[in-house]
């Protein structure tokens, strides 16, 4: 089912940036229920890598805001322990790219126990983690890993991309009784938006038409999304008008809001900052392609992706590596023109 636009909920909004929402959204989920707590590196008195947990510390006290050591597979591990024990964990990466020292727990633990134990037994994980390029932050700190976890049966996975979803999709994940990756891209963190005031949930599985057009259907994840709104409202002044959609979640994923966005306008491209070889779009395309949208498409099914390198430590060679907003106006201009 394909979400019904922020604006047209009713429910009172404020404007937060993605950071604020996040933060919100952990407090209200703390306040609610005692079972909730967060741990990660350097998440108490320091308020986060990226500012996120901020004074919740001083709101809740150390116990619900535990400092860890550095292991992110230790991190991850006590989460997983804490679940099945009951309680409602949340981690914190400082950077996504740091998941790869916890995947045995987060693939072969988290991911399966409930199927392993038939059932008996349930990992309510909420992992949290920063991705992405545009801070220089160079190849180690800037990967897009969506598609390593979105491989991974028994897994959610979560790309809010904006400060509304940043806040009812945590709300939603941290609820859900299996283990949920939230991936938070660092430019986003401090781009403002309208932010429900209540804890409004936003359910996992839902996409969101951003944009509404005829000519072509722009499927984007992340910080893309924004790109491919600003690179839409360009290509309306060229007389092309592109809907833009965004998952919102890739696991579970609304392939029926993408079939029958495709289905109506006949042309697709699909956007992601991560590198295309194997990259996430490459699902999107074959959804696409298996399905009825196949018999109306009016051009080759496009992807604009990252090139297939490390991220870059200079600016000019890192903005080379991932698509920009004129990378999109040429797509989809040509995607719409030459066919």
């Amino acid at each position: 089912m394909t979400a019904v636009l922020p604006e047209q909920t009713g429910v009172a909004e404020r404007t937060l940036t993605y950071a604020e929402a996040v933060r919100e959204a952990l407090a209200q989920a703390m306040a609610a229920d005692d079972r909730v707590f967060v741990l990660g590196e350097d998440v108490g008195a320091y308020g986060g890598a990226f500012g996120v947990t901020g004074d919740l510390v001083h709101r809740f006290g150390e116990e619900r805001v535990r400092d860890t050591p550095i292991s992110e597979l230790g991190i991850v591990g006590a989460a997983v322990g804490a679940a099945l024990a009951g309680m409602r964990p949340i981690v914190e990466i400082q950077f996504s790219d740091f998941t790869a020292q916890a995947m045995d727990q987060i693939a072969n633990q988290a991911a399966k126990i409930h199927f392993m134990l038939g059932g008996a037994a349930s990992v309510p994980m909420v992992l949290r983690a920063p991705g992405g390029s545009g801070t220089g932050a160079a190849a180690q700190h800037s990967q897009s890993l969506e598609a390593w976890f979105a491989h991974v049966p028994g897994l959610k996975v979560v790309m809010p991309a904006t400060p509304a979803d940043a806040k009812g999709l945590l709300l939603a994940a941290i609820d859900d009784p299996n283990p949920v990756v939230v991936l938070e891209h660092k430019l986003l963190y401090k781009q403002s938006g309208p932010v429900p005031e209540a804890a409004a949930r936003v359910p996992l599985g839902e996409a969101a038409v951003r944009r509404a057009g005829a000519d072509l259907t722009i499927v984007a994840t992340g910080v893309m999304v924004s790109r491919s709104l600003e690179a839409a409202d360009r290509l309306a002044a060229q007389g092309i008008e592109a809907s833009v959609l965004d998952p919102r979640t890739l696991v579970p994923l609304d392939g029926q809001a993408i079939v029958d966005s495709v289905r109506a306008t006949g042309r697709a491209l699909l956007v992601q900052e991560a590198p295309k070889t194997g990259g996430f779009m490459a699902e999107i395309a074959a959804t696409i392609a298996e399905s009825r949208a196949f018999g109306f498409l009016r051009a080759p099914i496009g992807r604009l992706c990252g090139l297939d390198v490390p991220i870059p430590y200079a600016p000019q060679l890192e903005r080379a590596a991932v698509p920009q907003v004129d990378d999109i106006v040429r797509e989809a201009s040509e995607l719409v023109r030459r066919w």
